[in-house]
């Protein structure tokens, strides 16, 4: 046997390897037959589906007195809990946003009324992107 110290990224190994000096023990080794190769096909590539697109959200006009809530940060809208002309509170959880793989509640920043939602689930939206309008 001789040993050897071997560095690997900056670790230091010590290696026993064991040298063969006796060609009649080395013949015994049985010699390796190499495996026939497969046969390899290629592969047919389905054609690319397009991946479905979320509807953008639409553009709202807020009228004097109302107010629009907008997204705080770029994600996926996964669920609405309100529907146009519910009346909601200050704190109300209206809509559920995911982001980085986390979900965040859009709450009411005031008491009202929906008047209109400009999101649906499913939907991407982008910081500012408007979502509800409140009266």
């Amino acid at each position: 046997m001789r040993k050897f110290l071997i560095n690997v990224n900056g670790k230091q190994y010590e290696v026993e390897v064991e040298e063969i000096t006796n060609i009649a023990s080395a013949s015994k080794a049985q010699p390796v037959q190499p495996q026939p190769k497969a046969q390899v096909q290629p592969v047919q590539k389905a054609a690319p589906q397009p991946e479905p697109k979320a509807e953008a959200s639409k553009k709202v006009e807020a009228q004097a007195g109302q107010e629009v809530v907008k997204a705080p940060m770029p994600g996926t809208i996964l669920k609405v809990n309100v529907s146009e002309g519910d009346s909601i509170k200050q704190g109300d959880v209206i809509l559920i946003l995911e982001a980085m793989k986390m979900e965040n509640e859009i709450v009411a920043p005031r008491d009202g009324k929906v008047v209109s939602i400009a999101v649906s689930e499913g939907t991407s939206v982008n910081t500012g992107d408007d979502m509800v309008v409140l009266e």
